[in-house]
């Protein structure tokens, strides 16, 4: 009777001392076949894509002369709205796809200026250019939150009816306008207003 009752008690011990094992390889095959899947990383999940953008308004970039951010604004155009900080080195790294998508002009790119102190965001402006056809300054950073942003840069096209259309997340690059941001603003561009 003590030959079974040992064997009974090490069996559940055993399996306490493999779990952590057994999680543990799970969770890294998880993440082995997350990096090797070749998905864009980019492309996080956004609850607020096809829904209206967020009711925004926030005060202009003081001495810029631009308006302000108001999602108001959006309606009847297609709107990229960029959310930017001179502190942020990646948003040096797409400005100048900014500056070219500015030139296109059937579209506005209004800026979303986060957690910046203005007069670094003026300076990071008048030293880079500036593309944007509208500022609004979110000191705080309680916009951003709205519009479910993770990090700086991110980028949302919303279309003429005032819905998001599409999110993209990091620093733009030439293959991410081409293959992905520039079909969806044709795409937006295309629809009746």
């Amino acid at each position: 009777m003590s030959s079974e009752n040992q064997s009974g008690e090490k069996s559940p011990r055993r399996l306490v001392v493999l779990l952590p094992l057994v999680i543990f390889l799970g969770l890294a095959a998880t993440f082995l076949i997350q990096l090797t899947s070749g998905s864009d990383i980019s492309a996080v999940p956004s609850a607020l894509i096809g829904q209206k953008a967020p009711a925004t308004s926030l005060p202009a970039l003081a001495d810029v002369n631009l308006p302000g951010l108001d999602a108001a604004d959006f309606a009847g155009q297609v709107t990229l709205v960029n959310v930017f900080a001179s502190w942020c080195g990646p948003c040096r790294d797409e400005h100048p796809l900014l500056l070219a998508l500015a030139r296109d002009g059937r579209f506005a790119i209004a800026g979303l200026n986060y957690k910046d102190k203005p007069d670094n965001a003026r300076r990071f402006l008048g030293e880079l250019g500036n593309p944007y056809t509208a500022i609004g300054v979110d000191a705080k950073g309680r916009t951003a939150i709205d519009w479910g942003v993770y990090g700086v840069p991110e980028t949302f096209l919303v279309g003429k009816d005032g819905t998001i259309v599409e999110k993209y997340v990091g620093p733009l690059n030439s293959d991410a306008l081409r293959n992905r941001l520039m079909p969806a603003i044709e795409k937006a561009l295309a629809v009746p207003g």
